[in-house]
């Protein structure tokens, strides 16, 4: 299996990443603010992540998602690892976290402590979206970690609360093909995405969860060591107020990968399933 895989599978969930990267001019900033969150302190989301090699599915490891109350809004928590099993082979533990500011929704700290391999990162950032600037402790780890400030895009987000503000937006009124650009900073560059709204799936069975209605995005991928050019992921989200993640596939130049919810907690609404 390509190394560059199981790094795939650890950060799938976050729906963005150098898989996503796409260099556009950054989205203007929505003058809407949801005043009623999709989540709630206390959520978490497991999910467990697959590699299909020939005619198998390989399990590979699991990334889980906290949500926590703070002071000032948010506080997002995301931990990536793989299973003991694949460790010999390419060992992955890597933690993500986000604070967000409540009245903006936009990130004012946050931190990447990876270890993918024999590649180890810590990158600690702090935001001042008024001046338009944001100050990076960055380095193999936090000890050997240098600073260095750059220039980021106004209602830039960060890889983790992407998701988090996908979540929070409402889709009840896009048409198919419609699509929701999203900045964020990552690796000293400010990028964007598009999410295009596909399609809608009526009851998608979930191993051990039920059958769930969805919404159907899809981000194209950049074609490289990893994907064909033009290839899609999709991501399929709860139709409901939750608007969680269920499933997430993507094919790749071999193989495919897919992340399947495993489970949930604390949600803040009722998650519509049938049995």
């Amino acid at each position: 299996m390509n190394k560059k895989l199981i790094i795939y599978l650890s950060i799938l969930l976050f729906l963005t990443g150098t898989a996503f990267i796409n260099r556009k001019a950054p989205s203007p900033c929505s003058e809407e603010r949801e005043s009623k969150y999709a989540f709630d302190a206390g959520e978490e989301l497991t999910y467990k992540l697959y590699y299909h090699w020939g005619i198998v599915w390989l399990p590979a490891g699991e990334v889980k998602f906290k949500v926590n109350g703070h002071q000032t809004g948010w506080h997002f928590e995301a931990d990536g690892y793989t299973y003991g099993s694949y460790e010999w082979f390419y060992k992955v533990r890597d933690r993500y976290e986000s604070i967000v500011d409540s009245s903006s929704f936009l990130p004012t700290w946050s931190v990447r402590d990876i270890e993918e391999g024999g590649y180890k990162l810590y990158d600690e950032l702090n935001y001042d979206h008024a001046q338009g600037k944001v100050k990076s402790l960055r380095g193999k780890t936090r000890a050997q970690a240098k600073l260095a400030e750059y220039s980021i895009e106004p209602c830039v987000q960060d890889i983790l609360t992407v998701m988090y503000k996908m979540r929070n937006t409402d889709v009840t009124q896009l048409s198919h093909g419609d699509e929701l650009p999203v900045d964020f900073f990552l690796d000293k560059n400010t990028y964007s995405i598009n999410m295009r709204y596909k399609r809608d799936e009526d009851r998608l069975k979930i191993k051990g969860l039920g059958r769930f209605d969805a919404y159907v995005f899809s981000p194209e991928l950049i074609g490289g060591d990893v994907f064909q050019e033009g290839t899609e992921m999709d991501i399929y989200v709860s139709k409901d107020k939750n608007k969680i993640p269920l499933l997430v596939e993507s094919p790749l130049k071999v193989g495919s990968v897919k992340a399947v919810l495993k489970s949930y907690s604390k949600l803040k609404h009722n998650l519509d399933a049938e049995s």
